[in-house]
């Protein structure tokens, strides 16, 4: 079950990069619990769509590269680089046209080949002092 679980993970990358949503319907549950939601994002299966949305509008560039992916029983652990240039609106931040690139931790947590639970880390402070939201330290 794990490496199925690691192919379903990189599906939902390679569909990022395609920018193809249909892979949102296809690998995520309906009732998907994100225990690491942006601030106002809708539940489920609505709210991982709201928030690919708003990086594709903010980046359409966007590409998502993964740098290690751990599988154990029902969950994989992956380690990823997102890169993008701000060339649109990103949560009301007006384009920049500066590139950025964070890291970001994701644990997902699988049942019946779809994606039912996660949990998220991004280094959302590397990615704002990028685009010169905030001063750099």
């Amino acid at each position: 079950m794990s490496a199925e679980n690691k192919a379903i993970f990189q599906q939902f990358v390679d569909g990022m990069n395609a920018k193809d949503t249909s892979f949102i319907d296809r690998l995520v549950d309906p009732n998907l619990v994100d225990h690491d939601p942006v601030p106002g994002q809708s539940d489920g299966l609505q709210g991982i769509k709201e928030q690919i949305e708003v990086l594709f509008a903010g980046f359409p560039d966007l590409k998502v590269t993964v740098n290690k992916l751990i599988a154990e029983d029902d969950t994989v652990s992956g380690a990823v680089t997102t890169e993008g240039t701000h060339t649109g609106e990103f949560m009301g931040i007006p384009a920049t046209n500066k590139k950025m690139s964070m890291t970001e931790i994701h644990m997902i947590r699988f049942a019946n080949g779809k994606m039912i639970e996660h949990w998220g880390i991004a280094d959302a402070m590397t990615m704002m002092q990028q685009l010169g939201v905030i001063p750099e330290m």
